[in-house]
Formats: structure tokens, sequence, C-alpha cells
């Protein structure tokens, strides 16, 4: 393997975990494309690896892990518990299936997938995610997709605060009033679909930006998330934009360029909406 690669800078959590602010995401790459896109993403420099059981390659992502080899602790690794699966005891199992699929003995993060509010499950849920915690079979457990009102019903009726928070972020839905409550509380911003699948590329403003600093507009993006204090996982697997995502750390925003990409925020959700969403 390579040795030459980027280095990737780490956030602190408020249990002392350090996290990659950079991470690739699977979520819809194929599970026969996974484990080379993986490999690929470790000899880049990437060390934090996003994955779920709802994407059904959690397997290909450990076989990537087990074929190059590096120490466990070189290494971060999220997956998320389905919708279905909620509930104290389900959940257990379903995380004893996680991590046989991945073939390790724990992960780094383990999130809540959805909320499912209608269900009224999630507190039981992370009632044992914290066992799963206590176990030190994760490192560290938070949620994904939770609205302000999902964190207050969940931090008031149990022990633990989640340290992350995985939500829809991009220029067109800035999540601001989420993004506050979050630093309010020491809960840690993750984004998914940064890059608003890609429509936000052909911006003018970040055209402009991209234009200045020479670099392309995806980066520019990403740049703005690491600036905001954002976790960012984008998720595109082609060889030539693993590269360019990780490109992103030898440039900076001006205050100004941030400014003007904070205006783009349209309130433009493109993923379901966290009150409605059950399961497919």
């Amino acid at each position: 393997m390579n040795t030459t690669k980027v280095s990737v800078p780490s956030l602190r959590l408020h249990d002392g975990i350090s996290m990659p602010q950079l991470g690739f995401g699977v979520f819809e790459v194929p599970p026969e494309e996974t484990q080379g896109a993986v490999e690929l993403a470790l000899e880049l420099g990437y060390r934090h690896f996003d994955t779920a059981a709802a994407y059904g390659n959690e397997r290909e992502v450990g076989a990537a892990l087990e074929s190059v080899g590096l120490p466990r602790e070189d290494y971060f690794i999220t997956t998320k518990l389905w919708n279905t699966q909620q509930g104290h005891d389900s959940t257990l199992v379903a995380f004893e299936e996680s991590l046989d699929r991945l073939g390790l003995d724990h992960v780094d993060l383990y999130l809540i997938h959805w909320p499912v509010p209608t269900e009224g499950r999630f507190v039981e849920t992370w009632r044992a995610f914290e066992q799963i915690l206590g176990e030190e079979a994760a490192r560290t457990i938070g949620v994904s997709n939770f609205r302000i009102e999902d964190l207050q019903l969940l931090m008031g009726e149990t022990e633990t605060r989640p340290t992350v928070n995985q939500v829809e972020l991009h220029p067109h839905f800035q999540q601001t009033d989420l993004r506050a409550f979050h630093a309010e509380h020491g809960i840690v911003t993750a984004a998914w679909s940064p890059l608003a699948r890609c429509r936000s590329l052909d911006h003018e403003t970040i055209l402009r930006v991209a234009e200045h600093h020479g670099r392309e507009p995806g980066q520019v993006i990403l740049r703005w998330h690491l600036q905001l204090g954002n976790v960012v996982i984008p998720r595109l697997a082609a060889p030539d934009r693993l590269r360019e995502n990780i490109e992103i750390f030898d440039f900076s925003l001006s205050e100004e360029e941030m400014a003007s990409i904070g205006e783009l925020d349209w309130d433009n959700r493109l993923g379901p909406s966290p009150a409605e969403f059950v399961a497919p």
C-alpha cells in the first residue's frame, strides 16, 4: 500500500474521543464496488468510514479493512441501527449482527439512523446504546437525522448525551438552528449529502470562489463545511472524486467567502423529513 497520504484532522467529541473530520460514506456504493473503493480511500489517507446496516455493504467495508491490515486504532468506523430494529433487545441483536458483518470487536461510533418519532422507541433504543457503550463495544454513541425536539426528549429521559448528530446539511440546507443547538450542548454536527447531491456545484457563488482558489467546486463546499466545524461525509466513490475530496486541507476560505456561501441557504431539504420518515 502506498504510504504517501493526506493527513486528515480530527475533532474531539465531548467524551474525549477523536473523530476524523472527513470521512468516506458508502451509502449507495454497491457491495461489489465497496471493498475496492474503501481500499483506495485508505491508500489516499481516509481513516473514517461511514456505513450502516441498511446500506448492505458492512461486510465489504470489513473485508477492505482486513485486506489492508492497518492497526485497529488507525481507523474510525461508524455504523447505524436501522429503523425496524429499534427497541432495547432488538438493538442489541442488530448491533452484534453489524459487528459480525464488519468483522470487528467494536465500532468507533454507533448511531440511531432515524428517530422515527411516530414509533416512540428511540429512548428505549438509546438505553441499549448506553449498554453497548458501557460494555466498550462502541467507543462513542450518537444519532442521525434527529431534530431539536428529538434531542431534547432523548437528553431529558436518559443519562448519556449524544456526541454526534449526523444530518442532511449543505449550502442550500444549512440547518442553522439545529447547529446552534448542537453547539450549545457540545454535540458535533456531521453532514450527509454535503454537496447537495452535486446540485450546488454549478452555483455562481461556488464557481466564483472555486475559480479564485484554483479549486473544484466540490472542494470549496467541503472546505466550507470544515470551517463551520462540521464533520463531513461525502459519498462519491469514483477514484478521481475520492482524491479530489481529500485534497482540501491546504487552502482556506476567507470570512467574506464563508459569508457568501452562507447566503445560499434556501431551506431546500433533498432527503426525507425526520418527522415523517419511518421505513421503506
